[in-house]
């Protein structure tokens, strides 16, 4: 058996300008880091030498791998032909929530695969190989941090090319500015899970327009301006650059927000928030905040919403398993 933990991630500034159709124009960048909530996956040979078990949020049983109805799954399987196994995957968190649990899913399953047939791939190629599957081979209308954030790991500033190449930067910040920084971010859960295709869909057409366009590269440079005041050791404009962010993204399609968010937006930056933004796509899902220590309770009390403590990880995906892989 083999058994790998993978990180889901927040973004903080600059996501959508990691899809293709805006950085092969005019570059992207993001900063996001990854947390200590995980995607679990492992890896068995099934009893049955001809059956392929997959456990999910639901469990399938086929005997032919193309029959598998989990697109990444099939996929993924397919391509390194794995047959005759029982992969089982669990996760802190649901799906749908905007932390890139689709592509956490990925990475695990190839660092799991890989590791099975006996081949340690390293962490950004296992981040090339899941954009492979999920954007080029299933057409996924995704970007490509999570990926990254996901396999690699860490808090990071990330370049996305005109030529497709990615560079990845990881932030130096001392223990006190980082220390800082986590505790003044608070995650509220609003209770809605959603999918993400149709609002990354309508963002992407939009990418096309003018003021669309416009907006995107002032969310880059609010991302590249972020990145260097943390660097700085400031964190003085944290909060209103992610609030710029926010009001900005906002634009660029229908879905990203609604009344009900932005009342849970407004509530929040009335009690305490000095800014905030939704996570992932939009829709629906977690609001992060940044907000002082001292305003804190007051707006836990004003949200009266879930919350989801979380820290900064640093590991990306990750072998923590390995044991006898065939029966006797």
């Amino acid at each position: 058996m083999i058994i790998t933990k993978t990180p889901f991630r927040i973004s903080f500034c600059g996501g959508g300008s990691d899809i293709a159709a805006f950085y092969r124009n005019y570059g992207g960048c993001v900063l996001n880091t990854s947390i200590n909530k995980y995607m679990y996956m492992s890896i068995h040979p099934y009893f049955h030498k001809n059956t392929t078990v997959l456990k999910y949020s639901k469990t399938e049983i086929v005997d032919d791998i193309k029959s598998i109805e989990h697109r990444i799954l099939n996929c993924v399987l397919n391509k390194h032909n794995i047959r005759g196994v029982e992969i089982t995957s669990t996760a802190d968190i649901p799906a749908g929530t905007g932390l890139g649990s689709s592509s956490s899913f990925t990475v695990g399953l190839l660092n799991t695969v890989n590791a099975y047939k006996g081949k340690l791939i390293s962490k950004p190629m296992l981040a090339e190989m899941a954009c492979e599957i999920e954007i080029d081979l299933l057409r996924a209308p995704i970007g490509k941090q999570d990926q990254y954030a996901a396999a690699i790991g860490g808090l990071n500033f990330i370049c996305f090319n005109v030529n497709d190449s990615v560079s990845v930067t990881p932030l130096l910040l001392s223990k006190q500015i980082t220390d800082e920084l986590q505790e003044n971010l608070m995650m509220f859960y609003t209770s809605e899970v959603r999918n993400t295709d149709i609002i990354l869909a309508e963002q992407i057409e939009n990418l096309t327009k003018k003021d669309n366009i416009k907006n995107m590269q002032r969310i880059c440079r609010l991302t590249e301006l972020m990145k260097n005041e943390l660097e700085k050791g400031d964190l003085s404009s944290f909060g209103s650059i992610l609030n710029e962010s926010w009001q900005l993204k906002k634009t660029l399609a229908n879905g990203i927000s609604s009344h009900v968010l932005d009342n849970i937006y407004s509530t929040a930056m009335k009690n305490g928030a000095k800014g905030g933004k939704l996570l992932g796509a939009g829709g629906a899902g977690f609001f992060l905040f940044y907000c002082e220590k001292i305003m804190q309770d007051k707006l836990r009390r004003a949200l009266n919403l879930r919350e989801l403590s979380f820290r900064f990880e640093n590991d990306g995906t990750s072998i923590i398993y390995i044991g006898d892989k065939y029966w006797d």
